[in-house]
Formats: structure tokens, sequence, C-alpha cells
């Protein structure tokens, strides 16, 4: 049977290239028959690295069948996985996110979790060797993610084997990597022809933090204005997703990859409670800004409080 590789839904763009360049490391160098697939619609920036390195956009599943191969990247908590996860057959995890808990497989797998910023960059050393025989599109591929990953190497999260792999990856393919994170920053910002519901879900994961769920949406931008002239309406919006995707609450942080700031909405007292205590910030008014702060990840996750 043919391996599905998939990331979490939502699929930004680790999660959108990761899968493809797995696919590639099984089907080519392993041997084995395997298939990206994704969770969601891609975002922009994903939709862009499709465009610039000619790759067809994986076929998007909703859910998993019944002792279906897979391989799980780029996540490993079963509220961002096909309602089915724990019924397939889970053959690898590969992930840079804090262990979640509560995925079942029936047999022994491989799992690798590493303090990396990126999903490509853990692939790329578990290739050892084998990384090499990429052809341009799967570097191209990688470079964009580990550059979305660190937003240019400006994230908390990013290492210097982060940095050594992507500026080894854009010297192979001659590419300047301001110049190529320009391009991609700008389609990440380009969001007008996403609904304020869209705007909210396309980068965002569920936590529950002493009971209260959350859905903690982040919108990475070169532009953080068009956003924020929205807020009024996304404010509205985050009432229907709270209580179509089951949360108490969304959480929106504008972050501005520029400045290196983010700006959370504060659209009622649960919010603004939360950033007083989780942050420290002083509100006065429906949105506050939140100098640093750049990863969901590092930063916003670990010091949520209500």
């Amino acid at each position: 049977m043919t391996i599905k590789v998939f990331g979490h839904k939502s699929p930004d763009t680790d999660s959108t290239g990761s899968p493809i360049l797995w696919a590639w490391y099984l089907n080519e160098v392993k041997g084995e028959t395997a298939e990206a697939v994704l969770l969601g619609e891609p975002s922009s920036e994903a939709a862009f690295m499709l465009e610039r390195w000619n790759l067809p956009k994986p076929a998007i599943i909703s859910d998993i069948e019944e002792d279906a191969p897979c391989v799980v990247v780029d996540t490993n908590n079963p509220a961002e996985l096909p309602a089915n996860i724990n019924k397939a057959d889970v053959q690898a995890i590969i992930d840079h996110h804090k262990l979640a808990g509560g995925l079942e497989t029936k047999a022994p797998i491989d799992i690798t979790i590493r303090p990396l910023a990126c999903t490509a960059t853990i692939m790329i050393d578990l290739m050892g060797e084998d990384a090499a025989k990429m052809p341009d599109w799967a570097k191209g591929a990688a470079l964009t993610c580990i550059l979305s990953d660190t937003l240019e190497f400006r994230s908390p999260t990013t290492t210097p084997h982060d940095r050594a792999v992507a500026e080894g990856l854009a010297s192979d393919l001659g590419i300047d990597i301001a110049a190529y994170a320009a391009d991609m920053f700008a389609a990440k910002s380009d969001v007008s022809a996403f609904s304020d519901a869209e705007l909210l879900r396309m980068d965002s994961k569920e936590y529950t933090v002493d009971g209260t769920k959350f859905r903690v949406s982040v919108l990475e931008t070169t532009a953080p204005g068009i956003v924020l002239d929205r807020k009024d309406s996304l404010a509205e919006a985050m009432k229907t997703v709270a209580t179509e995707d089951g949360v108490d609450q969304v959480l929106l942080f504008v972050v501005d990859i520029l400045n290196e700031e983010a700006t959370l909405l504060v659209p009622n007292d649960l919010v603004k409670s939360v950033a007083e205590k989780s942050f420290g910030a002083s509100i006065a008014g429906d949105t506050v800004v939140l100098p640093g702060v750049m990863s969901r990840k590092k930063q916003i996750i670990p010091n949520l409080k209500v």
C-alpha cells in the first residue's frame, strides 16, 4: 500500500513542503511507495513554494483509512491530525514540537523529535549522505520551509544548524536568501483573497490551558496594517470560529516580521486577562503590541495563562 505522508491541519509551508520532501526520499532512496498529502488548503506562502518550484499541489484528504500506512510530520498532536489517526498504521513521526501525547501505534515505530526550527532540517539530517541526491525542486522546497519557520533566521526558534543547512541549500541553488525570503514574505502577506474565518484558521493550533480551550492563530506578515485594518470583522469572526471549532476563544497574533513584534487582538475581557497574565501587558484598547514576540512555539504557547 502507498504510504501517505502528511503534516498538520491548516498546512503552513513546513507542513506542505516536508511531506513532499519525505515522500521523495521514501520513493527515490528507500524504494518504497509514498505520496505526500495535505489535511487542508495550503497557506499563501506554501502555495508560492509550490508554484516557484513547479510542484503539483498534493491531494487534500479529510481522514485516513483504518490500517492505512502513514508517516506524520511537523506535529505529534492528535488534535491536529485526522480523526481516525489512531486506527491508521502510523509508521514514523518526524517533528520539532513538544510531545503532546495521545497517539497510538500498531507496533514500535521510528520517532524523531528534535529541538530545531524546522522539520525539513531534521529530514535532511536523517537522509545523511542521500540528501545530496535531492533534485533542485526538493532543495528549494526544503529551503523555503526553513526560511519560513525561522522567519529568515529572525525567530528565536532558529538554531545555528537550521541556518547552516539553509545557507548550504541556497548556495547549491545559487539563490540569494534575502531576496528569496522577501518574495516568500510578500506571498505570505497577501491575504486579500481570504475571508476572516479563513485567516483565523490559516496558521492555527488548538491548545488547552487550565481547562480553557484556545485556537491560537498566528499571521506572519511584512504588512501588518493590512490585517489590522480588518480587526473589527476579525473579532466578530472569532465568535463564529470558536463556536464551530469547539473552543472557548480564538487568539490572533499578527506577527510583524520586519519589526520583530506581535500585535494581539483584544476583543473581550478574557483575552485582556490572558494578555496581562501571560505577557505582563498593559491593555488600553482592542489591540496590544508585544515587542520581540515572534514564535508561537517558543514564546506564545509556553507563556499562556488564564
